[in-house]
């Protein structure tokens, strides 16, 4: 398990130095970032993507699971000063109702791939999202090296294994359980082997859901990877991006931008 997954305020950081230098250049061409922009992100976490926006002026909201992130990213905010243009919310998203008024812009980071039943999920959400708004989601295909998120495992060994997540459950839970892993990370390991998403599975169900893709760029190296390990962004070669199946397994993260 690396720092950044113990080290809130750092993990907060590097979230914010992404979306500000990869993620609002992505995002600037099709909609205006400032003050009139209404933001929503889904599973906040913290709200590091937030904070670029926020800078901006934008009206920033965050909704998130956790009580502790959301409790955590309040703390972080609390000398911002646009401060008054955030809102965090510790709330299930199926149990809101549809905003009076809908958002321009809605994010997600690395988290479609931990949502059960996306397809459900891609309709219900279409309720937030304005006439004219984008949304922009990043997550990494299932079957890459580490698709598992077995980076977050406390045995140095396993964190660093690639493509072990897809060994069968058997052998992977058993091999999880040789390494030391406690339980409660074995069983958030193997929900995400139950949610991980495809670049096909994807395109299928943004495409019956009637988004339409603006724009898609796939990633032989995460923009994140700057700011974790000091590699430079590099799309996937052309001919390797458009390969099905096999894209998946080298992409380790896909940008999209949608609209309805």
């Amino acid at each position: 398990m690396q720092e950044r997954h113990l080290n809130k305020e750092k993990y907060f950081e590097e979230q914010s130095y992404t979306t500000t230098r990869f993620v609002v250049p992505y995002i600037s061409p099709y909609l205006n970032i400032g003050p009139k922009l209404k933001v929503l992100e889904i599973g906040c976490g913290e709200g590091g993507n937030l904070k670029p926006f926020l800078d901006e002026g934008c009206m920033a909201y965050g909704i998130d699971l956790s009580e502790y992130k959301i409790a955590n990213g309040k703390g972080f905010f609390a000398g911002h000063p646009n401060a008054s243009n955030l809102t965090l919310i510790c709330e299930d998203i199926y149990n809101l109702p549809a905003p009076a008024e809908p958002f321009d812009l809605i994010i997600m980071r690395d988290v479609i791939e931990h949502i059960h039943d996306q397809e459900k999920f891609m309709h219900f959400v279409k309720r937030f999202l304005a006439p004219e708004g984008m949304f922009f989601l990043a997550f990494p295909p299932w079957q890459n090296p580490f698709g598992g998120h077995q980076q977050i495992c406390g045995n140095r060994l396993l964190a660093r294994m690639p493509w072990i997540h897809l060994l069968p459950r058997r052998l992977y839970t058993g091999i999880l359980r040789w390494g030391g892993e406690p339980e409660v990370r074995i069983g958030a390991l193997l929900e995400i082997r139950d949610t991980g998403l495809s670049l096909e599975r994807f395109e299928k169900i943004i495409q019956a859901q009637q988004y339409e893709v603006v724009r898609r760029d796939l990633y032989l190296f995460n923009p994140n990877y700057e700011v974790k390990f000091g590699l430079r962004p590099r799309k996937t070669p052309g001919i390797i991006g458009r390969i099905p199946y096999l894209r998946n397994f080298l992409v380790t993260t896909a940008y999209y931008l949608i609209r309805l």
